[in-house]
């Protein structure tokens, strides 16, 4: 009967002492810290991974994690420096770097996340506000992200949380506005086309103008020359007659006569009314060219005078 009570009494005791060593165990995983809290009083932070020990009962364990968390931030609009609206998406990284101040202050990272949210906006609203749109569209972007940054990091550490990156996702125009700057920009745009074409238009009228001066001076200097030429080939066809006339002079005025006729009497219906006897078919009364007179032959001492040849076509 003792033995039987001795064994339950032993029983009783061996749980009782694994229920307090299971109590007063706790693991600490690599990806969080342990803030150990007794009857409500914060005692110690644990951030060494493995198994660590505790007071049974009256401590408990509150895990924080201590990776890199994420901060969304809804889009929010402001106001820049030249008064142009922007609606900003941005974002913010941000890690617990003391557990007991943030548990003290904040208590869980949802709470935590609403708080720096208050935060973020705030800064995006006093950096940006600052700048104009397009020091925070194109040129100084990095270097506003980095202010924005260190100022949600100062006003962060009183919660126990470092920053460690923020960032803007998107910096754009409301739609409205967006629309009204896309109309300005072609507006721009065709005015500037319109310019280039009436440029344009002008080069190619100077262009025009200076060909068209060219080929009248072309043609001027061309029919100058060729008037010339002209002229000195008329004027070597009347030495070239003139020699030949004083060569042989009945030779002569035969040769122009009968290229006269050649000319003259051409198969078009040409018709003349002279008299037969006149001076310029009197090769056709006499092979001497000799004027015939009431229809005898004319004296041997008379001699006609040599008509002036016609005028060849050129």
């Amino acid at each position: 009967m003792k033995a039987g009570v001795a064994g339950v009494v032993a029983l009783i005791v061996t749980l009782v002492v694994i229920v307090v060593v299971w109590s007063s165990l706790f693991t600490v995983r690599q990806t969080e810290q342990v803030l150990l809290v007794r009857l409500g009083e914060p005692v110690r932070v644990v951030t060494e991974p493995g198994l660590h020990f505790k007071a049974p009962f009256i401590d408990s364990v509150i895990s924080i994690d201590k990776r890199i968390l994420d901060l969304e931030n809804p889009s929010q609009e402001v106001i820049a420096a030249d008064q142009k609206r922007l609606v900003v998406d941005a974002f913010a990284r941000y890690r617990i770097k003391n557990a007991l101040r943030f548990y003290q202050s904040v208590g869980s990272v949802p709470a935590a996340n609403l708080q720096l949210t208050t935060l973020l906006n705030a800064a995006l609203r006093r950096v940006l506000g600052e700048v104009t749109f397009i020091q925070v569209v194109r040129d100084e972007r990095e270097a506003l992200m980095g202010r924005i940054r260190s100022q949600l990091d100062r006003e962060a550490e009183n919660y126990g949380i470092s920053v460690v990156d923020v960032r803007i996702r998107r910096a754009d125009l409301p739609d409205q506005n967006s629309l009204a700057v896309y109309q300005r920009m072609q507006t721009e745009r065709q005015r500037e086309a319109a310019e280039f074409r009436a440029q344009g238009g002008q080069k190619a009228q100077e262009i025009r103008s200076k060909a068209d001066r060219d080929v009248t001076v072309i043609i001027a200097e061309a029919n100058s020359q060729a008037e010339e030429i002209r002229g000195s080939g008329d004027a070597e066809r009347n030495r070239l007659f003139a020699t030949a006339y004083s060569k042989d002079p009945d030779f002569f005025a035969f040769y122009r006569s009968m290229t006269a006729y050649e000319q003259a009497l051409k198969s078009n219906d040409t018709r003349f009314l002279l008299r037969p006897d006149s001076d310029f078919f009197r090769f056709f009364g006499s092979a001497e060219g000799r004027a015939a007179t009431n229809g005898a032959a004319p004296s041997a001492a008379a001699t006609p005078a040599v008509p002036a040849a016609p005028a060849v076509p050129r």
